[in-house]
């Protein structure tokens, strides 16, 4: 009997050179798959912090801007901008990495709140707004005007409920196939320096079982989504509707080609709209539901894919819808009129500096 281990030492070598070039593998492939994410994530989030900020000040020190309305959008405002904070961070939720239970639950179950605290602020501005058009006799006596903190708490308190369901034992923490989940796996493609030490290995599979996830994208995401677009839809077909009635006053009051070059004036700016609806909702929208099918499909399907190609879907997917209030704002020139008077402000301290060493030469 060899009691020293001689006689193993050069297979057990081998065996540890071959793990460790296999770790040393993995921590580049999680190296590279991390500048990617920074390398995408970071000037969207940038861009979509500094715009918030932008519109954010600007509610704030315009007084008028003040109401009900405009506290709702600031809500939104404010969930976007702690969406572009954890931008970086939910495309991250696809890797697999070396953290203990509360640190992986706080990785993957923060991020989410945000996300679905952004979804519900985000139906609740277009629910409002809807209302203020479809019924604007009563848009003073909705619900949410007379009880705002109430509303406020219904676009936050049920996704943070939702999404810290896995830390109140929602979740596969405990799963049996979870030994080599850092190593590689059937379901996962190995993207980590993780041990194969299960307790250590942070995956979203160990957070959010498939019931879960299901339940989220086709139980709250899609739903909102499609919400979004019918108020949407019925508000064009409404203002559709007004501009018909609008252009048959015209034609009734006055005769002529005045008569029609207002009513070619109305169809164009009409027509703008839509165009300027659609191109957002295809900008916005659509790159989000691409990557959450995908996902799902490949979830159901439980094969492997490429985390270039996830990494990419997520970033984008997610940072275009983060998008969609920044177009809202920046289209109100009440919400920019701050940030544009500061900008001519400097231009023409600029301008007064650049004139004087000039004025001096002459």
């Amino acid at each position: 009997m060899d009691l020293d281990g001689s006689g193993l030492g050069p297979q057990m070598g081998g065996n540890l050179q071959i793990s460790q070039k296999m770790e040393g593998n993995d921590s580049l492939v999680l190296l590279s798959g991390e500048r990617l994410i920074y390398a995408i994530t970071i000037p969207l989030s940038t861009s979509i912090i500094l715009a918030n900020l932008v519109i954010i000040l600007g509610i704030a020190w315009n007084r008028q801007l003040h109401n009900t309305p405009n506290y709702f959008f600031l809500s939104l405002l404010v969930a976007d901008l702690c969406t572009g904070v954890a931008l970086p961070f939910i495309p991250l939720m696809g890797l697999n990495r070396e953290l203990s239970l509360n640190s992986c639950m706080v990785a993957h179950i923060f991020p989410n709140f945000l996300f679905l605290a952004f979804l519900f602020n985000l139906v609740m501005v277009h629910y409002e707004r809807y209302i203020c058009i479809v019924d604007p006799l009563h848009y003073n006596n909705l619900w949410m005007h007379r009880s705002f903190p109430l509303a406020l708490l219904t676009a936050w308190a049920p996704p943070l409920l939702y999404a810290s369901l896995p830390a109140f034992g929602w979740n596969n923490w405990t799963g049996p196939d979870w030994n080599s989940c850092c190593a590689g796996s059937q379901k996962v493609t190995p993207l980590s320096n993780c041990s194969t030490n299960g307790t250590t290995c942070c995956s979203y599979r160990r957070v959010f079982p498939n019931a879960f996830i299901y339940l989220e994208v086709y139980g709250l995401v899609l739903p909102a989504i499609l919400t979004i677009a019918c108020m949407t839809g019925r508000v064009l077909w409404i203002t559709r509707g007004q501009l018909k009635d609008i252009c048959r006053l015209h034609r009734s009051v006055e005769r002529g080609a005045q008569a029609s070059d207002r009513e070619h004036r109305l169809n164009l700016r009409y027509t703008r709209c839509v165009v300027a609806v659609s191109l957002t909702f295809l900008a916005c929208w659509v790159p989000y539901l691409i990557y959450m099918h995908v996902c799902i499909a490949f979830l159901i399907s439980d094969t492997k894919w490429s985390s270039t190609t996830h990494i990419v879907l997520s970033c984008t997917g997610i940072g275009s819808m983060a998008v969609v209030p920044l177009v809202l704002g920046l289209a109100n020139k009440q919400y920019t009129e701050p940030a544009y008077k500061l900008l001519q402000k400097l231009r023409d301290r600029w301008r007064r500096k650049t004139q004087e060493p000039d004025e001096v030469a002459v």
